[in-house]
């Protein structure tokens, strides 16, 4: 059993990744829809990718953060105040009008994400210091679960939400949820980070990060670790499209029973990473994902029925939903006393690019040889990933 103190920190932890991520999910599923309906340009509508741009580079100013940071109420002034940022930025948002102020809202949107990448740095740094490596993997089934459930809500509920209220009245919601979620930090007074933590470096930096004994091997673990899958998720929903599936049901497919998977996974990971070990979970997540990328490969040479594209489905997402988990363990254990949001980050940036070039390739591959072909390929990652945990993790420096 986790004792209570445990589970109360763990639930602080949640809330703050539920409230980066349910405003992200919501502009990312309703400025394309609006935008469309207010007939802009597909160059505008291209020009939303901007807004992911934070996100991917916020490595360049999570030194700043980790040369600043020594005690628990450190962090927390990072957090609170990167927080208030973001929600004041989307308060501001919703009394823009759309089509007049879309340059000046697309703006404000790019700053609130750059507030919203901080505190993620500043979280993640502090899940790293809070918790002793035997619970790492729970306080990541947070982060996991957290990302997950604010999908759901983000471009599920808040979908259905926007059309009943609009714009100018769900957007200052919005911003209010996002300071609500800040309560249980301010009430969890017993939070405190681990004693390694009171020897800080002087200075904090992301190009030593490579200099590590052994850290290539994670390196290209990270890089491998989503390559089986991402391309056949990505590419899904159109898969789904051609089969002569509506949007309403694909919608139901992903935006509910999909993220519903992947979260609950995750949370079951964070047990079984505990339990096992973190080489025994890369090799077990990695077989796991070996068997969804063979499960699509097969079931394109048939008619899949629902039933059968369920499944694939549970597979997908569970599978994803497990590897998050040793991926964001692991990349806990490779980080640098005093660099902590600075080595995380750059490890989860790592798997953010390494995906982007994965699901760029599986599109042409998807053009040039078909859903097959895409799948063949999937598998074909996959098994590389498996392979590459069997014989690359091995001596003292990986041991549990």
């Amino acid at each position: 059993m986790i004792e209570s103190r445990k589970v109360a920190d763990l639930g602080t932890f949640l809330f703050l990744y539920i409230a980066q991520s349910i405003p992200m999910s919501f502009f990312s599923t309703v400025l394309p829809v609006i935008m469309r309906q207010e007939n802009f340009s597909l160059a505008s509508i291209g020009l939303l990718q901007l807004i992911k741009l934070p996100w991917i580079f916020k490595f360049l100013w999570s030194p700043l953060i980790d040369r600043n940071c020594v005690t628990t109420r450190d962090y927390k002034r990072w957090i609170f105040s990167s927080e208030l940022i973001y929600a004041s930025l989307i308060f501001i948002v919703a009394f823009l009008d759309f089509k007049a102020d879309f340059y000046i809202i697309l703006v404000l949107v790019i700053f609130s994400f750059i507030a919203s990448a901080t505190q993620d740095i500043a979280t993640d740094a502090l899940a790293v210091l809070s918790f002793s490596r035997k619970d790492k993997s729970l306080v990541n089934s947070m982060q996991s679960m957290g990302s997950f459930c604010g999908a759901m809500i983000g471009s599920g509920l808040l979908l259905l939400l926007f059309r009943q209220l609009g714009w100018n009245k769900l957007l200052p919601c919005l911003a209010l949820f996002v300071i609500l979620a800040l309560l249980p930090l301010f009430l969890n007074r017993k939070l405190k980070v681990q004693e390694s933590a009171s020897v800080r470096a002087k200075k904090a930096d992301f190009i030593y990060f490579f200099n590590q004994k052994g850290i290539w091997k994670q390196v290209g673990f990270l890089f491998l670790s989503y390559s089986g899958l991402i391309g056949t998720l990505a590419m899904l929903k159109p898969y789904l499209v051609d089969l002569g599936y509506e949007m309403k049901a694909i919608g139901l497919m992903f935006g509910i029973v999909g993220t519903s998977v992947g979260a609950l996974s995750s949370f079951a990971a964070g047990f079984i990473v505990r339990r096992i070990g973190r080489q025994a979970s890369r090799i077990f997540f990695a077989a796991v994902i070996f068997v969804t990328a063979v499960f699509f490969t097969f079931i394109t040479l048939l008619n899949p029925t629902t039933p059968v594209l369920y499944t694939g489905i549970l597979l997908i997402w569970g599978s994803y939903g497990m590897a998050t988990i040793v991926v964001y363990t692991t990349a806990m254990d490779c980080v640098r006393p005093g660099r902590e949001g600075t080595d995380f980050t750059i490890q989860t940036v790592i798997t953010h690019l390494s995906s982007i070039c994965i699901v760029v390739l599986s599109g042409k591959l998807a053009d040039h040889w078909g859903y097959q072909g895409l799948f063949c390929f999937q598998a074909t990652m996959a098994l590389t990933s498996f392979v590459y945990v069997l014989t690359v993790f091995r001596g003292k420096e990986f041991k549990e």
